[in-house]
């Protein structure tokens, strides 16, 4: 039985209703949930080539896409089912067939608190100015936190927020500020030129989907420098390998001077990964959260100092609010939010984790 309009948007309906986050469908097989982090075969009949390409039809909204279907490789886009979610979708090919990622975002913005964050985050989102990253691996919710900071701002601050996301994931209302959402492709070329003209648009705030080269990176910093607070999302895995990332993205006799631009104006990183809650019902972020201060300062500037950064992290758990990822999730733990399985599978240090179980975290608030 061919796959229909109708079916398409109750499969998507039935995902949203049950926190699905992707939604995979491939030719020749059965559609597929990411639920809680796990694939699971939904019980349907396998898809066609003409059901996908149905889909494609669905979901494209520019004409000209549409009719290279056949020699489509591969595309970015976005919609929304109204009163439902909206809709991140790639379409690409494999072995010479066709394929759909589905990525569900709520139409609901998340607060700090609906994402279970810790209360830091929310003072991060209040910075002045500086160079606020977000970071963890594909699916690690890095769009969730950044909109749930961007909302705790609108609802608190009149400032313009300017964001450049590849393609619009949650759309923004304005309450308190005034928000303008820019779309890569559809109201701009791409990234770098909407950077360069982003500074000309008085924004307060600006949102990088992503620091994707050497040049995002430069005008970023650029735009902290100037006095303003910018955000955006690297994919590595904690604040050593971030600082890491952007540095080795330019050439090696520009390196001494963006170590210290990035020094002198990060703010904070915020890294994540998505952790099984025991209710069964969902996923917690486990976060290591760096604000930087003299010591992390030093410890970017100078290269053999770098690994320090860690003890830094630690150490501000009591003061400014940073913590370590094995801090979090003895916390996460002893809260019973998540098990004694998912914390040790997902300890950074799982020697560390074995120690703040035994011995107690000595950076605990009193």
């Amino acid at each position: 039985m061919a796959l229909t309009r109708d079916t398409f948007i109750n499969i998507i309906k039935s995902a949203a209703a049950s926190n699905v986050s992707d939604i995979h469908l491939r030719t020749d097989e059965k559609p597929y949930f990411r639920l809680r982090g796990d694939l699971i075969q939904v019980k349907a009949e396998p898809l066609t080539n003409e059901d996908l390409i149905m889909v494609c039809q669905l979901m494209i909204k520019d004409p000209e896409v549409q009719e290279k279907l056949s020699s489509l490789k591969e595309y970015d886009g976005s919609f929304s089912l109204p009163k439902v979610c909206r809709v991140r979708y790639n379409i690409l090919r494999y072995q010479g067939k066709l394929g759909i990622i589905l990525r569900i975002i709520s139409d609901k913005i998340p607060t700090t608190e609906d994402l279970k964050l810790p209360p830091v985050i929310n003072k991060i989102a209040s910075a002045n100015a500086g160079l606020i990253l977000v970071t963890g691996a594909t699916g690690s919710g890095k769009s969730s936190t950044l909109a749930a900071m961007i909302n705790y701002i609108n609802k608190n601050s009149a400032v313009h927020i300017l964001t450049l996301e590849d393609p619009v994931e949650y759309v923004h209302n304005p309450i308190k500020a005034r928000i303008t959402q820019r779309e890569i492709g559809q109201d701009t070329n791409d990234f770098n030129s909407a950077l360069r003209s982003a500074l000309r648009q008085d924004p307060d705030i600006i949102l990088i989907g992503e620091m994707r080269d050497a040049e995002t990176i430069s005008i970023a910093l650029k735009a902290a420098e100037t006095g303003h607070l910018v955000f955006g999302t690297v994919h590595t895995t904690d604040a050593l390998s971030t600082i890491g990332r952007l540095i080795s993205m330019f050439p090696p006799e520009e390196q001494n001077v963006v170590r210290t631009r990035i020094a002198d104006n990060i703010y904070a990183t915020i890294s994540q990964r998505l952790l099984k809650t025991t209710d069964g019902k969902g996923r917690v972020a486990a976060q290591e959260i760096m604000i930087n201060n003299p010591g992390i300062r030093d410890s970017i500037l100078d290269p053999l100092k770098t690994k320090e950064m860690y003890t830094y992290i630690e150490k501000g758990k009591n003061g400014s609010g940073a913590q370590s990822f094995d801090q979090h999730i003895t916390r996460l733990y002893k809260d019973g939010v998540i098990t004694m399985e998912e914390a040790r599978g997902n300890a950074t240090r799982p020697e560390d984790f074995e120690r703040n179980l035994m011995f107690g975290d000595t950076d605990e608030d009193e």
